[in-house]
């Protein structure tokens, strides 16, 4: 796949769900129709750079979920099912029978998928399934810290509770990670976080309640490439293979040099990734 990124320009479009939130999605490229939803503390403009890649084989569909981008707010009732309906609304109005998710969005076309065989081939990074208890301590103190305005810690009680980070900093002192995030989280990459704080925790909770429902991705009957980083934590590897074991056809592939965000990473992940999407043509 090449990596010049000189490509057709972009377009912005707008489906309705159905409870009539307005989802926006941005479209470039030319080939097949592929639909990109991303993950948590993301929008679309993370994922242009892998977008302007696969856009030399696809048409590809970045989805703003909803909270973020162009798409109306999450709303009071915000679940999984809302984000089902969502891509939904997206297919409909594009026809992509092709889906690529990461992290929370792989989640959310795996669900979908499992109900409605809207789509051909998926593949996902590292998606959103629940093959263990999510933790959740964090929570409340999170809560607490974003209603008092302070979002720096709020955002360290995540990266701390949420089982994403190295060990060594889940040790380090709160007001030293705190101070550490303050001088190395700015600009506008943080404006786009900072904003998503809220969306952050709604949809970790929807993510707690989707532990023990592993058996149900049974009913997903596309074939799907499951890819994982290599840098990932090996506990986290073992959780994928349970999914890859749970799929009726799934092919797991591990992407040495990777991490959960490479996909957002500009300047290495997009590339390795988009390297490993022709399963999708």
């Amino acid at each position: 796949m090449s990596q010049n990124t000189d490509i057709s320009p972009l377009h912005e479009h707008t489906a309705v769900s159905a409870d009539g939130t307005a989802i926006g999605y941005r479209t470039l490229g030319a080939g097949p129709d592929l639909i990109v939803v991303g993950g948590n503390l993301s929008t679309s403009d993370d994922y242009l750079p892998l977008a302007r890649l696969l856009a030399h084989s696809f048409t590809v569909h970045v989805v703003d979920r909803r909270g973020r981008g162009a798409s109306g707010p999450q709303g009071p009732e915000y679940s999984l099912a809302k984000e089902v309906e969502d891509l939904r609304a997206v297919q409909a109005a594009t026809g992509a029978r092709l889906a690529f998710g990461h992290s929370y969005g792989g989640l959310v076309i795996l669900e979908t998928a499992r109900s409605f065989p809207l789509f051909d081939r998926i593949a996902v990074y590292e998606p959103g399934v629940p093959c263990a208890p999510v933790p959740t301590a964090w929570m409340a103190p999170f809560r607490e810290r974003l209603a008092a305005g302070d979002h720096y810690g709020a955002f360290v009680h995540f990266i701390q509770g949420s089982g994403g980070a190295p060990a060594f900093m889940t040790k380090l002192p709160h007001w030293y990670l705190r101070t550490v995030m303050r001088v190395v989280l700015r600009g506008q990459r943080w404006e786009r976080m900072r904003s998503l704080l809220k969306a952050c925790l709604a949809e970790h909770e929807q993510l707690a309640a989707q532990y023990g429902r592993l058996p149900e991705f049974a009913d997903v009957t596309a074939p799907v490439l499951l890819l994982v980083g290599g840098r990932s934590k090996p506990d986290h590897r073992a959780e994928f293979a349970m999914l890859r074991d749970t799929l009726p056809d799934a092919t797991l592939t591990t992407v040495e040099g990777l991490d959960h965000l490479s996909p957002t990473q500009p300047k290495s992940g997009p590339v390795v990734v988009a390297r490993a999407l022709p399963f999708l043509l």
